[in-house]
Order: structure tokens, then sequence, then C-alpha cells
């Protein structure tokens, strides 16, 4: 194997608790992640530049660090370097979230995350987390584990080493497959119901060059204001005010609450309430400014990880 180390330290100089990290939202269950069964580590397959798509495993490394191993056969230090950059993305270690808990600090139910938590795991591309997202709309988490599932399995490039059966070892597809695979994959194969024909049109759009996601991740907030890129995402098919909460989160754009059928009930219980007013979640929350959606999430996920 070869491996990289990239050190567990925000760009304000805040700890990364690699732990929370992978912990942070349902996603890594999803593949072309692959947590280990104690969620201490995962294993993502990635596509490269050139080549064939490879499996890395991240895990903990020396003190302060993770290590990035590259599963199969060996690679250059070049392709090795490529694959823990995006690793690193994953990751999200270059968000600087020391604005955060610093008002977080203040805070005697969310002082606990400046050891670390925060970063919200992310996939390697807008695309594939707008994909995953809209699997998630109106349906059981089973059902969504099964469309991606498929999704993967059927249409995702695979890595050495990657499983006959399943979508274990195999690359989120691109926008092309995905368009290419036409109706009857996504009725039949995929089961992804009414949610079909929207994937169809969003990928289409990209591989024709109608639509780049892609510029969404790079954009800054001077750049695309918060309001602008929610209208860019409520435009886009198949996806409505939760979806948008959604997709914003996992862009790093946190001032959006997720309010949904499972963190209003969860937040209920949290504060000792037979039921609570999205108005009421949302004052509680307000403090954190650009970082509500954030402040929240961390309220509903602490008991995540022991």
């Amino acid at each position: 194997m070869t491996s990289v180390d990239l050190r567990l330290r925000g760009p304000g100089g805040e700890p990364v608790d690699l732990v929370r990290t992978l912990n942070s939202h349902g996603f890594v269950d999803l593949p072309p992640m692959r947590p280990s069964a104690d969620y201490r580590s995962v294993e993502l397959t990635l596509r490269t530049r050139r080549g064939r798509p490879r499996t890395v495993r991240i895990e903990a490394g020396r003190k302060g660090h993770a290590t990035v191993s590259v599963l199969g056969p060996t690679v250059s230090a070049a392709a090795a370097a490529e694959l823990a950059t995006v690793a690193r993305h994953v990751l999200r270690l270059d968000a600087d979230l020391s604005a955060f808990y610093e008002a977080a600090s203040a805070d005697p139910d969310l002082a606990w995350v400046t050891t670390g938590a925060g970063r919200m795991i992310q996939s390697p591309t807008v695309f594939e987390d707008v994909v995953k997202t809209i699997c998630t709309t109106n349906c059981t988490w089973s059902a969504t584990t099964r469309m991606v599932h498929a999704i993967v399995q059927h249409l995702g490039e695979p890595a050495p080493g990657a499983e006959r059966d399943g979508p274990w070892g195999r690359a989120f597809p691109t926008p092309a497959t995905m368009a290419g695979a036409g109706e009857r994959f996504y009725r039949d194969v995929a089961r992804t119901g009414y949610r079909g024909a929207y994937l169809l049109q969003l990928a289409r759009s990209i591989h024709h060059g109608d639509l780049d996601l892609e510029a969404f991740a790079t954009a800054t907030a001077e750049e695309l204001p918060d309001e602008e890129l929610e209208a860019r995402l409520l435009a886009l098919p198949g996806v409505g005010p939760y979806a948008t909460a959604h997709i914003m989160m996992t862009l790093g754009r946190y001032h959006r609450l997720i309010l949904d059928s499972w963190t209003r009930p969860t937040y209920a219980k949290k504060v000792g309430r037979a039921s609570v007013t999205d108005a009421g979640i949302r004052r509680r929350f307000r403090r954190y400014g650009p970082y509500a959606g954030l402040a929240f999430w961390l309220f509903l996920t602490r008991d995540w990880v022991d």
C-alpha cells in the first residue's frame, strides 16, 4: 500500500476530530463510501485523472494526523498525492470553523464541539451529493440505500479488487454515464420511482454543458451569496426546500436548518417537549448566524459518537 498523512488541523488552527467527521451524517453509509464496523475508518473509491479508479482507506495515523492508504497495486507518488487531495476535500480539512468554535464555546449545549466536531463529510463532487440527496426525498433510508447501491453497482467504474457483486470498490458514476443509462434502468433496476426522471434530467443537463454544479463548491459567499445559491438549487429537478438545505450543508453553507420528519421530533425529545415549532427551533440557533444549521445539526447528533 502507498500511504499519505493528512494533518488534522483546520486553517484557523482548530482541531479536527476524525471520528466525528466520519460520523457527521448518513452519507458515509452510502457507496462509494464504506465505513468500518466501528465507524472509526472509511474506505471510498475515487476516480483519478488517468487510469482506473482506486480505493483508499482513511483512518487514524500518527498523533494529530489521518492516514490515507491506497489499496491494491502500488501507485506513483503523484497519483497518491492526487488521491490524498481528494480525501482532504472529502474530510473538508480546508474549512475554517474557528469563528463557529468561538460562538459555540459560550453555549453550554455546544461547547463540546470545539474539540474537533463540525466538519460535514462530503462527496468528491457536488453532483454525487445532489444525486444522493434526491434519493433521500420522500422515502425511507432503506429505500435511499437501495437506490444508491444500484446506481453505483451497475453504473460505477470498478477499481482493482472491486467486488463482483454489489457496489463496493466502484466509483460514483459520471453525469455522462448516468445520462446514458436510460429511463428503463432507473425504473426497473435502480427503482428510483418519480426520481428517475429528475436524475436523468440533471445528468443530461451537466453532460450537455447546460449546468455546472461543481462551480457551487468553489464559489465564495461573496461571489455567490447564500440566497442566490439557494435559488439555483431550488431550480434543480427534484430539489425542494429540504433537499436545498441539505445540499447547502454539504457545500459548507450552514445558515439554513434542515427541518424534516427526523430532526423536528429529535430536537423536541432532546429539549424535553412533546412538540416544537420551526420558529422556536430557529430562534434557539439564531445566535449562530451563518452557522445556525450546523449548530442545530450538531445539537441533534452529539450522541452519534460515544
